[in-house]
């Protein structure tokens, strides 16, 4: 049991454990959930149930998350930031210093990957976004320079030692050049300190200087109350909002004053003399007075500026100014609690802003409005700008469109995002402007032209249901040729017809067979006829359809004998003299026959002459003819009885919203009056009432929102002066069609900007410009010196709130200054008077006054003008001022024209290219005392202004065309030809002229086609043939007859005759001919018929008109009596343009003939007659191109000069191209813009001057301060400007905060440890890999050293000071190990930066040089030595004995030279090199002292003994001699 419940505690307490996450499912967004597994295990790893594990401990297995669905895709993004610097990563396992950098080292780069929703910019889960795409990595190998040490300059030389016997140190400092990059070794030590050789000073007769130490001024607090002096003291409550004045005592307590009260305190410090030790003496050894000494000092208590916490964040806004970038902005504010009082720190910001989304996203980008109608005029105007205006100009033209930079707001939360686009100055938009123009095309209005009328067909009813009878038409056609373009005529009617009585479908065409006779080969006898059933249109049809309609089947005829009258046959009718019949004009046809032979006796005699003649009726219609007339379809409508459906109509392909009608009146009419009954004409051909049609869709005129007011003024307007407008625009982009709602009338809009001054109070108005100093401070003077009050007044002069000063009227005026209270002895003076008025002239002076006052009046010392000046004298201010030229000539600016360009406005008029214009030179205007001053003091525009001119290009003038000629040819193509002459030459870079001929004119030639049928030959028939009755008595014979010739005009079958040259001489008919008249008993043939066609083989052939029957045959010749005939096409013709039209689109043509096999040009009815295939096609398309001139834009305004002030700013303005050149025309221009220099105004500016050196005010060292001054000076920005000092208020604020006049600063004292000066800024150095630079900045470094004086201090002072800064424009440098010859096997070794200069650091130590040159093993054998290249060698006349290392192993003298051994080496000299001149000199009788062993030979010791002997000689000689 026990072991059981062990097991059961283990199996509770066992973990429980739980898988990975699964994947989120569920709906898209936030609503998903994913799950895991949870199980519970056993401390051993085996699972059991969940209840024996702790429940309250179980992990979650479900939890919210976010579900991705693909169309997320645009809401997220991943946010990558760049990269951060390569840092150094240490390799895993590696030893400081194991590996050897040789050029660079492994480093690693990180950035920040965040998933962003792309509406709000907030941080969501990467997951989102590794859904659409994987994650970006954030980080990357990359490569770090190997390490660098610090690299610092030479020493500087030692300072100098101090005079007398203190012992003193001395110092030499040197400068860091580069910092430690990339591990390397910290900067050494920059100073180094020695001491003195000076001897030290006897006990007591030390020589020390005193000097007076200061220490800092101590904190302000205000004073105990026991060290009070003043009964109250004075406070001014500079609170919240209130601006109460409060006065309280000091009454013993330290009370809670407001915050914001200026309070009055004291501050102290320490005052100790210095020995020139360094130790501390008495103050009487610096002081004669000690008590004199200023320890303390009045000062105002510091209090920082306080603020209440910020307020909620304000709505999303979007901002209102010009062209803002920001689609939306929130605020915050805080209040100020009271400002900040002495050396407190002042307010901070008071306002926050930041962007916001507001429901939308904006951006910027060009947007059109649609294409305007095309204009042929706008093209014309740049040939001729004074053309008269013309109507139903066509063919190539220019049309418009605004283009305009628009801040597009996407605005969401609605089911699909609306873009709306607002204009705003076109800076902002990236990216070339789309075309504000373009070339179109104007089709030119065409006139419907017909064919002439044919003939008039049958009569025919109106069905042919009903096979014969009843009542029917006549009608005849015309076919469209051209089709109407632009007109709303339309054609005229193609249809006439004409009532006719006994219609027919279908009728008998009867021929006659040969005449049979009854009895006999002569004699009455009968014809059978062959009738075929034909439809009205020429084809045979079966016989039944003509069975209703009766024919004759034979017919009477005879055939004469050989004694009758033979007659010819009947010739065919001639043409009917009228078309119609009228009252006055029946159509008549005649035809005729003609005796072939006279009777003989007892035959038949001729009929009279009167029976060889016959008439007959024709046309008897009436010249009266009906057709359908329609009037102009109707606007289409909406189809409201659906009567449109069953008609068919086509369709445009245009936009449509649904189907609509037209209607039109269709009524009958007849020729020669007004309407009449429908009856009278054809039912069949009755033109359509109603067709369907598509309605054109609504277009609502669109507008852009109005842009933002123009920008307020940036000064408040005195309230005198005009008041400013603001105006604001929008632009149509869709003209309102087919009802749509019509534009607006108001597209531009004015305000006045309330940006002014009433009686000297800054004021607004909230609708409009707020002016930025609508809050003043005011001061308020009190009873007690040094304090002022200050008041924030509002624009009603009011009191408001000091938040809104700081932030509207700047920085606050100052609360308290400094006085001076004049003690007993002191002069004092009245205040000095206003200074005296000035004349006009410049010479003039000025003066004010003072005088004593009290007792100073009878002071002796108060008296002295010199001391205590009592009148100021100063120049008068000279009104004088002269001008310079500065600067170049601007370009010729073209005055006049339409106004230059408002932000964002859209171009409206042409600007004037050429002409009368300025250009303009600025100038510099300065004082009498040569001194910048404003440019409208010597001229109101600031330049010097001179006529130009810009010459005018003249463009190629030619006449009007003139009137075509006539065809060239009457029958077939020919050509029509007009011309142009020179009328002006171009010049100054005008359109060029066309090409000329020598006559200097320019032709054009269009093809044209005189019809060849147009004129024919007329013949009459022939006459009776006449026997000459002299010769012949029978009247029987040949004879000659005769008929009428006369060319007629066959055009429009008019029939008139005209002179006999228009007809072809070649081809004109005999008119006489001889003729047979047979005679009795002969026999009779009629006469020869036309001769048949040549066929393609044989000979043609003609036969007698009657029996018998006889042929004739000639051969058929080609060109004679037998021609082909085929179409001929002419050439294309060039591009014909419209009436109106100057370039465009036009046609081209060539014309088609018949061209006969001779050369000839014949009517086209022959070609058409032999059924010839006719070439297509016979005209196509083109375009003439049209010249256009190159369009600019209007000249922007003029930009903001580049600089503020001073000499050298440009001003520019630009143009683009709207219309490129195009043909002929002329080319752009090469200049776009235009610059000219800016009115020289003078720049002022706080000049700072040098620091002056530390100063202690009553002391010799320790805490001073150090000042420079601010002096307020104009100049012209230039290089060589040279700066003179004005008046402060000319450079209106003070400088900001950085700009510091004083600094505390310290004067060592004797003993004390200080720092140098900053060194100068090292050049700038880039960091580099193999030469190539590794960052895009380089560096710059400074230091200061620390100075020890003493050296009892040298321990205690320590630490350096340097600043490193980055540098543009560095180079690369290298640091290479530089060394000096040897010398005695020692040599110099230093880095050397690549320009030359001696460093330390910087060059590796694993590559430094040797700087002493040692041999190993060294050099103990006898007579042997270290060599230069480090192994040992032997002396001169020995000789090197080398073991089988290669190492020395003793020195063998060289043979013979025993005897000549003239040098004795000491032990000590024997490892030395010989010098190796001397050696050669004796090296013949040198001597050896020592044997090969190293041991003194003995003659050595001879030698030693009888030298000594000789020298006691000497000596003893000497001494007898004295």
């Amino acid at each position: 049991g026990g072991s059981a419940g062990r097991h059961r505690v283990l199996f509770l307490t066992g973990p429980s454990l739980a898988g990975h996450w699964g994947r989120c499912i569920g709906d898209c967004g936030s609503g998903g959930v994913r799950s895991r597994a949870v199980w519970c295990t056993h401390a051993e790893g085996w699972t059991t149930f969940h209840a024996n594990c702790d429940q309250q401990n179980k992990p979650e297995s479900q939890r919210r998350c976010f579900k991705v669905c693909d169309w997320h895709l645009e809401l997220f993004e991943w946010e990558v930031s760049g990269w951060d610097r390569c840092g150094l990563v240490p390799a895993a396992g590696a030893e400081a210093g194991a590996e050897v950098c040789v050029t660079a080292q492994h480093g690693l780069q990180r950035r920040s990957v965040r998933c962003l929703q792309k509406l709000n910019r907030t941080v969501v889960s990467s997951e989102i976004c590794e859904y659409f795409s994987p994650q970006p990595p954030a980080e990357q190998a990359c490569l770090v320079p190997c390490p660098r040490d610090c690299v610092v300059s030479p020493f500087s030389g030692w300072s100098p030692c101090g005079p007398g016997c203190a012992r003193s140190l001395q110092h030499r400092t040197r400068a860091v050049i580069a910092p430690p990059l990339y591990g390397g070794a910290p900067c050494p030590n920059l100073t180094e300190s020695r001491a003195c050789g000076a001897a030290a000073c006897p006990l007591g007769e030390e020589q020390h200087t005193y000097s007076l130490r200061l220490g800092p001024w101590g904190e302000c607090r205000l004073p105990h109350p026991k060290d009070a002096e003043l009964a109250g003291r004075t406070m001014l409550d500079l609170g919240s909002d209130s601006g109460e004045r409060s006065t309280s005592g000091l009454g013993g307590s330290h009370a809670q004053h407001a915050a914001g009260e200026v309070e009055i305190g004291f501050q102290t410090r320490q005052v100790r003399c210095v020995r020139s030790d360094g130790k501390h003496a008495a103050l009487s050894l610096c002081l004669q007075d000690p008590a004199a000494a200023v320890t303390s000092r009045s000062c105002v208590i510091p209090k920082d500026c306080t603020t209440s916490e910020w307020s909620p964040w304000s709505p999303c806004w979007r901002s209102c100014g010009w062209g803002s970038v920001a689609a939306g902005l929130r605020s915050r504010r805080r209040r100020v609690r009271s400002v900040a009082v002495g050396t407190g720190k002042p307010c901070p910001e008071l306002e926050e802003r930041e962007a916001c989304s507001g429901g939308g996203k904006a951006s910027f980008a060009w947007r059109t409005s649609e294409w305007k109608a095309c204009q042929v005029s706008l093209l014309l105007d740049q040939q001729d700008p004074h053309h008269q205006k013309q109507a139903g100009l066509c063919g190539g033209g220019i049309q418009t469109r605004v283009v305009y930079c628009a801040q597009i707001i996407v605005e969401l939360g609605t089911h699909r995002p609306k873009e709306v686009a607002r204009p705003v100055d076109g800076k902002l938009c990236q990216g070339p402007a789309p075309a504000s123009s373009q070339l179109c095309h104007l089709p030119c209005l065409a006139e419907c032209a017909v064919s002439s009328w044919s003939p008039w067909g049958p009569c025919l009813p109106e069905s042919c249901q009903h096979r014969h009878g009843g009542r029917g038409f006549r009608m005849r056609q015309r076919q469209v040729v051209v089709d109407p373009v632009g007109t709303l005529a339309g054609c005229p009617h193609l249809v006439e017809s004409i009532p006719c009585e006994d219609a027919r479908c279908h009728e008998w065409e009867v021929s006659e067979g040969a005449c049979v006779t009854e009895r006999g080969h002569c004699g009455p006898g009968h014809r059978v006829l062959k009738a075929v059933c034909k439809s009205r249109k020429g084809e045979e049809v079966p016989h039944h359809l003509c069975s209703e309609l009766p024919h004759p089947e034979v017919v009477a005829c005879e055939v004469p004998c050989a004694r009758d009258c033979v007659l010819s046959e009947w010739s065919p009718w001639s043409p009917c003299s009228h078309s119609c019949s009228s009252k006055n004009a029946e159509g008549t046809q005649s035809r005729s026959r003609s005796i072939v032979a006279l009777p003989a006796e007892g035959g038949k005699a001729c009929p009279p002459e009167r029976a060889l003649q016959e008439q007959r009726a024709c046309n008897e219609h009436p010249c009266v003819h009906f057709f359908w007339e329609v009037s102009p379809w109707s606007s289409c409508s909406e189809d409201v009885l659906g009567t449109a459906l069953n008609v068919t109509s086509s369709w445009s392909g245009e936009p449509s919203c649904g189907v609509g009608i037209q209607t039109r009146k269709v009524f009958c009419r007849k020729s020669t009056s007004g309407q009449v009954t429908p009856k009278r004409c054809p039912e069949s051909i009755r033109p359509e009432a109603a067709r369907p049609c598509l309605l054109p869709c609504r277009k609502d005129c669109v507008v852009t929102l109005f842009s933002e007011w123009t920008p307020c003024p940036t000064a408040c307007q005195p309230g005198n002066s005009t008041a400013v407008k603001q105006s604001r625009y929008r632009i149509i982009l869709q003209d309102s069609a087919s009802g749509g709602q019509p534009c607006p009338d108001t597209l531009y809009e004015e305000r006045e900007s309330w940006n002014q001054s009433l009686g000297g109070v800054p004021f607004s108005r909230n609708d409009s410009c707020p002016c930025n100093a609508i809050y003043i401070y005011e001061n308020i003077s009190l009873s007690v010196p040094l304090l002022a009050a200050v008041t924030c007044l509002s624009e009603q002069g009011g009191s408001a709130a000091v938040g809104d000063c700081v932030r509207w009227a700047g920085a606050m005026p100052a609360l308290v200054q400094e006085c001076l209270i004049p003690c007993k002895d002191d002069c004092t003076f009245t205040p000095w008077s206003k200074f005296t008025a000035c004349s006009s002239d410049c010479d003039t002076a000025r003066s004010r006054r003072r005088s004593l006052t009290g007792r100073s009046r009878k002071r002796d010392k108060c008296q002295n003008t010199e001391v205590y000046p009592q009148v100021e004298t100063e120049p008068c201010p000279c009104e004088a001022f002269t001008s310079q030229p500065h600067g170049n000539w601007s370009d010729c600016i073209i005055t006049g024209g339409p106004p230059e360009l408002q932000l964002g406005m859209p171009a409206q008029g042409a600007a004037r290219e050429c002409g009368q214009g300025v250009r303009l030179r600025a100038i510099a205007c300065y004082d009498r005392s040569g001194r910048l001053v404003e440019p409208s003091r010597c001229s109101t525009t600031g330049y010097i202004e001179e006529p130009c001119t810009v010459p005018c290009p003249f463009d190629c003038r030619l006449s009007d065309w003139s009137s075509w000629s006539p065809c060239s040819s009457s029958c077939g193509p020919g050509v029509r030809v007009r011309s142009k002459w020179l009328k002006e030459k171009p010049y100054n870079g005008g359109r060029p002229c066309p090409k000329l001929d020598l006559r200097n004119q320019v032709h054009e030639a269009v093809p044209c086609y005189s019809e060849c049928n147009q004129y024919s030959w007329e013949v009459g028939p022939w006459s009776p043939c006449k026997i000459n009755s002299e010769q012949n008595s029978l009247h029987c014979g040949e004879g000659i007859q005769t008929r009428e010739v006369r060319c007629v005009k066959t055009k429009d079958h008019s029939e008139e005759a005209v002179p006999n040259a228009l007809c072809s001489q070649a081809e004109v008919p005999e008119a006489v001919q001889k003729c047979t008249l047979y005679c009795p008993s002969e026999c009779a043939v009629s006469d020869w018929g036309q001769w048949s066609p040549c066929p393609q083989v044989g000979s043609p052939a003609r036969v007698p008109g009657s029996v018998p029957h006889a042929s004739q045959m000639k051969p058929c010749i080609l060109n004679q009596n037998c021609f082909q005939y085929q179409y001929n096409l002419t050439g294309w013709s060039g591009c014909q343009l419209g009436a109106n039209a100057t370039c465009g689109h036009g046609e081209r043509r060539r014309l088609l003939s018949c061209w006969r096999s001779d050369g000839a040009t014949v009517s086209m009815q022959l070609c058409q007659r032999l059924h010839l295939e006719k070439p297509v096609p016979t005209s196509s398309r083109c375009v003439v191109g049209c010249a256009v001139d190159c369009q600019l834009s209007l000249w922007s305004a003029w930009s903001q000069c580049s600089h503020t002030c001073g000499a050298g700013g440009q001003m520019v303005r630009g143009r683009s191209v709207v219309l490129r050149a195009a043909g002929e025309g002329r080319p752009c221009p090469e200049q776009l813009t235009q610059h000219r220099s800016c009115p020289v105004k003078p720049c002022y500016s706080w000049l700072l001057g040098p620091w002056s050196p530390c100063t202690v005010q009553g002391g010799q060292c320790g805490d001073g301060l150090q000042v420079r001054n601010l002096t307020c000076v104009v100049h012209d920005a230039s290089v060589s400007a040279t700066s003179k000092p004005v008046e402060n208020a000319l450079c209106g604020e003070l400088p900001s905060k950085e700009n510091v006049l004083e600094l505390p600063c310290s004067v060592p004292c004797p003993g004390d440890c200080h720092l140098t000066e900053w060194s100068e800024w090292s050049s700038c150095e880039l960091t580099c890999i193999s030469g190539r630079s590794f960052e895009p900045t380089g560096r710059q470094s400074r230091s200061r050293a620390f100075i020890v004086q003493a050296a009892e201090n040298r321990e205690s002072c320590s630490g350096q000071e340097m600043e490193t800064r980055p540098c543009s424009g560095g180079k690369c440098y290298d640091y290479l190990w530089q060394s000096s010859p040897w010398r005695d096997n020692v040599r110099t070794v230093w880095c050397q930066r690549s320009d030359g200069m001696n460093v330390t650091g910087g060059c590796p130590l694993r590559t430094k040089p040797a700087e002493v040159r040692h041999c190993s093993p060294p050099c103990r054998k006898p007579f042997s030595y270290c060599t230069q290249r480090g192994v040992c060698g032997c002396e001169r006349g020995y000789t090197e004995v080398m073991r089988s290392n290669g190492l020395l192993d003793y020195c063998v003298k060289v043979p013979g030279l025993e005897d000549k051994k003239a040098d004795v080496k000491t032990i000590a000299g024997k490892n030395k090199p010989v010098n190796s001149k001397m050696h050669d000199i004796f090296k013949g009788w040198s001597i050896q002292p020592f044997n090969p062993d190293g041991k003194l030979k003995i003659w050595v010791y001879g030698v030693s003994a009888g030298g000594f002997f000789i020298i006691v000689f000497l000596i003893f000689t000497s001494y007898l001699m004295w």
